[in-house]
C-alpha cells in the first residue's frame, strides 16, 4: 500500500473541474492506496470523498510564492508521501520526493493579458518558464492532456518520450436541471469560460455584430465570472457601441446548463488552448459547436466542430452563419458531437492516470 498525495489547490477554479473529476474517479478506481487530497482552506468542503481512503488536508499556500515554496515542502515532509501528484507546474523546487505533474497547457508563456501589469505579468512569465523547465525536468512523470500540449513540452525543453502520458480529459452526460436565466433576446450564441486576450473574445464580439445585418434578433451571451478580463472586453463592447451582448457574471450550474441548453451554437475562438473542455461540454447538451482551428481544438474535436481561422473575424462570422443557416449542417454537428463524446471518458482518465502512478511507484 501507498500513500499519494495530490496538490487539489486549484480545484474551485477554472482548471479545477479536472482535479475533482480526477479525485472522484479514483475512489472507483483505487480502494488499495492511501490518499492525501490538499486544499485551500477556503475549499475544506468544495469536494468530500467518499472512499476512506481518501482524506483532506489544508495547504494554504499561494501559486507561485515563497509560502508555496516553503510551507508546502514543509507539508509535504511532514505527511511523507511516497508519490505527490501536483496537478499544476506550480511546486516546491526544492522537494525531492518521487512526483508527477500535470501540464494543462504552456499559455503562461506565450500570451499576454492586458488587464495585468506589463513589467509584473513578464516578470512571472520568466519565473514561470524556469519552474516549467524545472518541474519538467525533475518530475518523474509528466501527463499532457493533449498531444499539442506534448509537444509544445517537447519543444520547451528535452524529456524523454517515455516520461510522458497524454491523459485527456473528459465531459460527464449532463443530469442538472436546468434553471432559466433572464436574458434580454430570444436567440444567442454562447461562450462559456475565461476571457482572457488569449481567448480572443473581441474578435468573437466584432463578428457578432457583423451577423446582426442578417439575424438583427440575434444575442451573444458570455457566461463566467466577470473579471478584470470580462470588464476589459465590456468596456471595448461599450465604446464601440455594440448591441445585444450579455455578460452573465459568475452563474451556478444550473443556470449554465440551461444557457447549454438553450442556445442556438456554442463558439469556441480561442487563439491557444490545452484541450477545450468547453466545447465537449456544449457536446454533451447536443448544441453544434464551432471552434477555431487553432492550437489543439480540432485534435480534440475532430469532426464534431464546424472550424475557422480565429484571427480572422469574417471567418468567424462566416463558420457561425453556417450553422445558423443550415440546418443539416445543424444536425450533423450534433450527431459527430455525440459520436466525439464517446471518445473520452472521466473514469478512464483517472484509471490511467492510476496507472502512471503505479509506474512510478514502481521505480527505483
Amino acid at each position: 500500500m501507498a500513500h499519494i498525495a495530490i496538490d487539489a489547490r486549484i480545484i474551485n477554479s477554472s482548471t479545477g473541474r479536472y482535479v475533482e473529476r480526477l479525485i472522484t474517479y479514483l475512489q472507483k478506481v483505487d480502494s488499495k492506496n492511501q490518499y492525501s487530497i490538499l486544499v485551500r482552506a477556503k475549499d475544506r468542503d468544495f469536494w468530500t470523498p467518499t472512499n476512506p481512503n481518501f482524506t483532506i488536508h489544508i495547504a494554504e499556500f499561494d501559486n507561485y510564492s515563497f509560502s508555496e515554496q516553503i510551507g508546502l515542502k514543509k507539508l509535504l515532509d511532514d505527511l511523507k508521501p511516497d508519490l505527490v501528484h501536483f496537478c499544476m507546474p506550480q511546486q516546491p523546487l526544492w522537494y525531492t520526493g518521487k512526483k508527477v505533474t500535470t501540464f494543462h497547457d504552456l499559455t503562461l508563456l506565450k500570451t499576454y493579458n492586458s488587464d495585468k501589469n506589463w513589467l509584473v505579468f513578464h516578470a512571472k512569465q520568466k519565473i514561470g518558464k524556469f519552474a516549467f523547465k524545472h518541474a519538467l525536468n525533475s518530475n518523474n512523470h509528466i501527463i499532457a492532456v493533449s498531444d499539442f500540449t506534448r509537444q509544445e513540452i517537447k519543444n520547451l525543453t528535452s524529456v524523454d518520450d517515455k516520461k510522458i502520458s497524454v491523459i485527456y480529459e473528459a465531459s460527464d452526460v449532463d443530469t442538472t436541471t436546468p434553471k432559466k436565466i433572464p436574458l434580454p433576446f430570444k436567440k444567442y450564441i454562447l461562450y462559456v469560460g475565461q476571457q482572457s486576450d488569449y481567448k480572443n473574445i473581441k474578435r468573437l464580439g466584432d463578428a457578432h455584430q457583423l451577423l446582426k445585418a442578417k439575424y438583427p434578433n440575434l444575442g451573444l451571451v458570455l457566461a463566467g465570472k466577470k473579471n478584470a478580463a470580462a470588464l476589459t472586453n465590456e468596456e471595448y463592447f461599450a465604446t464601440q457601441k455594440y448591441k445585444d451582448i450579455h455578460f452573465t457574471d459568475f452563474i451556478p450550474d444550473t443556470q449554465l446548463s440551461w444557457l447549454y441548453t438553450n442556445a442556438e451554437v456554442y463558439v469556441f475562438p480561442s487563439l491557444m488552448e490545452g484541450f477545450g473542455l468547453p466545447g465537449l461540454e456544449a457536446m454533451s447538451h447536443k448544441l453544434p459547436v464551432i471552434s477555431s482551428d487553432a492550437t489543439c481544438l480540432p485534435e480534440v474535436y475532430g469532426k464534431a466542430a464546424h472550424y475557422f481561422t480565429p484571427t480572422d473575424t469574417s471567418d468567424i462570422a462566416r463558420a457561425i452563419d453556417d450553422v445558423l443557416s443550415d440546418e443539416t449542417l445543424r444536425n450533423h454537428l450534433i450527431k459527430e458531437g455525440q459520436k466525439q463524446l464517446k471518445k473520452y471518458s472521466w473514469y478512464k482518465m483517472a484509471k490511467e492516470t492510476h496507472a502512471v502512478y503505479e509506474k512510478v511507484l514502481r521505480e527505483k
